[in-house]
């Protein structure tokens, strides 16, 4: 008699069970730092292209003009490029600043909580 091939029994997907109990603070400060240093050249893009087409449609030219009027005199203009993008380097460095601190003081408070709790657990799973 010819012997059968055994199959071994069909097993569903496998599983792992993970628990993220500690992030290393000073691997969050670098990472946020990296991330919000590349936010911050996306901010800068998008206002430059935003300055591009409002200054196309003649928006600065009549919010100066409006200013010039409401001092009864020609004077310089208010609306620079480089008050514009003056601003916007200020308000994204505080960002950098802000981003970069709140990610490291948030891993300090995760460690303290998962220390009490113990840390998230999450599943993996193969797909079917």
């Amino acid at each position: 008699m010819p012997q059968r091939a055994r199959r071994a029994p069909a097993r569903g997907p496998r599983r792992a069970r993970l628990q993220l109990r500690h992030i290393d603070p000073w691997s969050a400060l670098k990472f946020s730092l990296v991330l919000s240093i590349a936010l911050f050249f996306v901010w800068m893009v998008a206002v430059g292209v935003l300055y591009g087409v409002l200054s196309g449609l003649d928006v600065f030219s009549q919010v100066n003009e409006l200013w010039g009027e409401l001092q009864g005199s020609t004077t310089e203009p208010i609306v620079t490029p480089s008050l514009v993008f003056g601003g916007a380097a200020v308000i994204g460095a505080v960002n950098i600043l802000l981003f970069t601190a709140l990610a490291t003081i948030g891993a300090f408070i995760y460690n303290l909580c998962a220390d009490l709790v113990g840390g998230l657990e999450i599943t993996l799973g193969e797909r079917d």
